[in-house]
């Protein structure tokens, strides 16, 4: 039935050092189109505490992502992903941020675990193709090309 191949799920990040302290949410909706395809939509928001400003400096990021999987192997499964990002970031004047937008194109693989019927745990590496080098006090969305994700689904 429809019901049975709708899932929901997502990922939640945090990290906290004297510097910056981050938290990030993420949920995600797809469709299971058949046993080895799952198309669905992703949202995101990052919240980034900036300690080594004076005064301290937040910033608020927002983003959408296409995704599509397609299961391999047993718990392997390939991963591409559209994302669209709004980011905030410092700008040259104390206190002062600006906003950017930035599109990333996302591949590679992951594994997901069950745990029970309905639910499940994932694990994903991907490589960001858009990625761009901070460079010239250039702000950009990420610090890496490499993005690892871990998260829950119930349904998938």
């Amino acid at each position: 039935s429809f019901n049975d191949r709708i899932f929901v799920g997502g990922g939640m990040g945090a990290s906290f050092s004297r510097y910056t302290d981050f938290v990030s949410v993420s949920p995600i909706i797809g469709y299971r189109v058949s046993q080895r395809f799952a198309p669905g939509i992703g949202l995101q928001y990052r919240y980034t505490s900036y300690k080594t400003f004076n005064p301290k400096l937040t910033t608020d990021d927002y983003g959408v992502s296409l995704f599509a999987r397609f299961t391999v192997y047993g718990p392997l499964f390939l991963h591409a992903e559209f994302e669209h990002l709004n980011y905030e970031f410092p700008g040259s004047v104390p206190g002062e941020t600006l906003r950017k937008d930035f599109n990333s194109l996302l591949a590679g693989g992951g594994f997901f675990q069950p745990v029970g019927r309905r639910a499940g745990f994932f694990a994903v590496i991907l490589y960001n193709f858009s990625y761009q080098n901070s460079y010239n006090y250039s702000y950009y969305p990420y610090s890496s090309p490499i993005i690892l994700r871990v998260g829950i689904t119930a349904g998938f």
